[in-house]
């Protein structure tokens, strides 16, 4: 019972604040949030991660309702769900943790530098610029003279007990730093009525909306889908990545990722019929609940009921925040989603290489979008590891009156191909040559291919003899 408080209090705001971010109604960010508690809450798969309404979507969510209009959400949503439902069958769960480390850190700094690049400016209660990430990051040299310094001071103000309410840890421990920040302001604004935006409600039932079967066809757009599958992996690799963080917080049974799959698509499929939020295992939320002290799915389960009490019957208290409250939250979710610490322990080490990574591929979703900016983060992360593992040496020795023995050793791929033949051309031409390939553990065509004609030229003994794994033979 604890726990489940504990985690409605911190989903509350979070809820509210992602919904507002995403150009939709606040209610909706807590339909998705009653939905993670409900629905993936009592189905299997990870017992304590908790799901719901993510700031990682954020940027996704709001450019596809901008395309799209705020009715094709529902859409898009369930046929994530679907995919996802699929990918779980297909017992595909585990292959995410294939994908790499330094994609999924380039992808979430990326999210944060459009989300607090966006919330900037409902920090002043300006409105955002409806360009891309490099559009809103222009926008800021004209932003200190429209911004309303009384609405920037209360955002301002909800940043920073953010950042001090965790120190105190009693006070930590009972009441979550994002009630406190939030919760204070709309008590502040309410009392001296400043005048800074708030929050517009319309109603739980009024906001919900379900797809008419004319929206049904939207998902015969090409670009539709792609917007589809790009909610579906985002949210599935979010999701598993943090289930996999959860299993390390705590002790009990571990995480059936095709299980919690099929789950974060049932839950999807449900947000999508309903017209809300996408949803993913929100690390937060989870670390919460084992902090809390939680041992059983009760909890999760437990804090969408509340979540469901608290729309149903005190939805005006949504009315009382302020929109520049919501936007300090997220300027500090946002920020913790750039990985400054870790990327800065590999800086500082000897695996500056992987910061490359991460870094072109948030820097490719400010410049791009979401998708375009992962794919060119994976098609790097794919290039870097064949070139990290295409090692190739080239060994001479020469035995005098005998000729000269090369050995090639090692990975010879087209990557390191001139590398290969400068080794190999700088070979004394003046007597025989034995070539042994017995050390090469891979050779692709294009080697095989130089091999051979570097070897047309040469004269050599009958016992020359050449091994590879390959089949590379014959020079």
């Amino acid at each position: 019972m604890a726990a489940s408080l504990v985690v409605f209090l911190v989903a509350l705001p979070l809820c509210v604040g992602v919904a507002v971010a995403s150009g939709v109604p606040a209610e909706l960010g807590l339909v998705t949030g009653i939905v993670g508690g409900l629905v993936v809450g009592l189905l299997p798969g990870s017992s304590l991660q908790v799901s719901g309404p993510a700031a990682g979507l954020t940027v996704l969510v709001y450019e596809a309702v901008r395309a799209y209009g705020l009715p094709a959400l529902g859409v898009l949503v369930c046929g994530a769900g679907v995919v996802q439902l699929g990918l779980g069958a297909l017992r595909l769960g585990r292959w995410f943790r294939a994908v790499s480390v330094a994609v999924v850190r380039g992808m979430l700094a990326g999210i944060g530098l459009v989300l607090v690049a966006g919330q900037v400016y409902a920090l002043g209660d300006v409105a955002s610029p409806g360009a891309g990430g490099i559009g809103k990051l222009a926008g800021l040299v004209s932003l200190p003279g429209a911004v309303d310094p009384v609405a920037f001071a209360v955002g301002g103000a909800v940043v920073v007990v953010l950042l001090v309410w965790p120190r105190w840890r009693w006070g930590a421990r009972f009441v979550p730093g994002p009630l406190v920040a939030v919760g204070g302001a709309a008590l502040v604004t309410a009392m001296f009525d400043p005048g800074v935006r708030r929050v517009e409600v319309r109603g739980l039932w009024e906001a919900v909306r379900v797809p008419s079967v004319d929206e049904l066809g939207l998902l015969a757009e090409v670009g539709v889908v792609g917007t589809v599958l790009a909610f579906a992996l985002i949210a599935s690799a979010e999701s598993l990545f943090s289930a996999a963080a959860v299993d390390q917080l705590h002790d009990g049974p571990r995480t059936d990722f095709d299980r919690e799959l099929v789950a974060q698509g049932a839950g999807n499929v449900v947000c999508g019929a309903l017209g809300a939020l996408p949803m993913t295992a929100v690390i937060v939320r989870s670390a919460a609940n084992v902090r809390a002290g939680a041992r059983t799915k009760a909890s999760r389960v437990l804090h969408g009921v509340w979540l469901l009490v608290f729309a149903a019957l005190l939805p005006g208290v949504l009315g009382a925040i302020p929109v520049a409250a919501l936007a300090g939250l997220l300027v500090h979710a946002g920020l913790k989603l750039v990985p400054v610490r870790e990327l800065g322990v590999l800086w500082r080490g000897r695996e500056r290489g992987e910061v490359v990574v991460p870094a072109v591929t948030a820097l490719a979703i400010l410049a791009w979008n979401l998708f375009e900016g992962v794919l060119v983060g994976l098609a790097l992360a794919v290039a870097k590891s064949a070139w990290d593992i295409s090692h190739v040496h080239v060994e001479t020795e020469d035995r005098g009156e005998a000729g000269v023995v090369v050995r090639v050793v090692g990975n010879a791929t087209f990557l390191r191909l001139p590398k290969l033949l400068d080794a190999l051309e700088g070979v004394p031409r003046e007597r025989g040559v034995r070539l042994e390939l017995g050390g090469l553990r891979h050779v692709d065509h294009a080697c095989a291919v130089a091999l051979e004609a570097w070897g047309a030229g040469w004269v050599v003994d009958e016992e020359k003899e050449m091994e590879t794994e390959e089949g590379v033979s014959g020079v």
